[in-house]
């Protein structure tokens, strides 16, 4: 069985379309999403119609979370450009796409065959805010991951690409769709890559294999798509994207 990991779309169409084209010349046989789907970017319906359209399982990422509790992201960050990003979406986002963010779950679970176990959620099991990293100290990723146990466990949250060996178990990050950052920002100013990522996650007879993908993304695209929106993130996006 092949698993497909997006996460981090935060609103990108652009990058979406992108990697889902790559997934499907790929060839796999499900489809997760790791949540964080509409926010920051300038298309966050068109995201989330495309992910109905697909139908596959979503994960509640903060900023999912952030888009049905205005008054969480006070919790996450108070820096007024992100704040007005997001209260930006949440204007943008109909009654309709409301309640498909609703329906997204905390974790997941997938037994790929009857050896390998695929545990998904957004940061870590216990808080789609949490940053699990390389540099996570291995005493942390237990408590982190306390209670739970699988040969393959995936969050996104970071924005950056991860396979780590932990203690067995074989941690991956898919990477950012639509955010792909250059490295942990930890509060400060990203600076973004131009491509879309994602992972593939495969057992066959009890052999596991990751494989992390990277998606160039056409700039003047971007741009364009930037520069059609009132975002109050435009300025920025243009910037990353010159």
């Amino acid at each position: 069985m092949r698993v497909a990991l997006i996460s981090d779309l935060h609103g990108n169409e652009i990058a979406l379309d992108c990697v889902l084209a790559d997934v499907l010349n790929q060839g796999v046989d499900q489809v997760v999403c790791l949540g964080d789907t509409a926010t920051l970017g300038t298309r966050p319906g068109a995201v989330l119609a495309r992910l109905r359209e697909l139908g596959c399982p979503c994960i509640l990422g903060n900023h999912d979370a952030f888009m049905l509790d205005p008054g969480l992201i006070h919790t996450y960050t108070e820096a007024p450009i992100v704040v007005q990003a997001v209260e930006w979406c949440r204007n943008q986002l109909s009654a309709e796409d409301l309640k498909f963010i609703a329906s997204f779950v905390p974790t997941l679970e997938f037994v790929l065959d009857e050896q390998v176990r695929l545990f998904l959620f957004h940061g870590t099991p216990r808080s789609h805010m949490q940053d699990l990293l390389c540099t996570t100290p291995s005493d942390v990723l237990d408590e982190m991951l306390a209670g739970h146990a699988a040969s393959v466990m995936a969050g996104g949250h970071t924005h950056i690409q991860m396979l780590r060996q932990h203690k067995g178990t074989l941690l991956v990050n898919p990477g950012s769709v639509g955010l792909a950052f250059e490295q942990h920002v930890a509060g400060k100013t990203p600076t973004l890559l131009c491509h879309a990522e994602w992972a593939c996650v495969e057992a066959t007879r009890g052999r596991v294999s990751v494989t992390l993908h990277r998606v160039n993304l056409d700039r003047d695209a971007l741009r364009a798509a930037a520069g059609a929106s009132d975002n109050p993130l435009v300025p920025w996006l243009l910037e990353q994207y010159a």
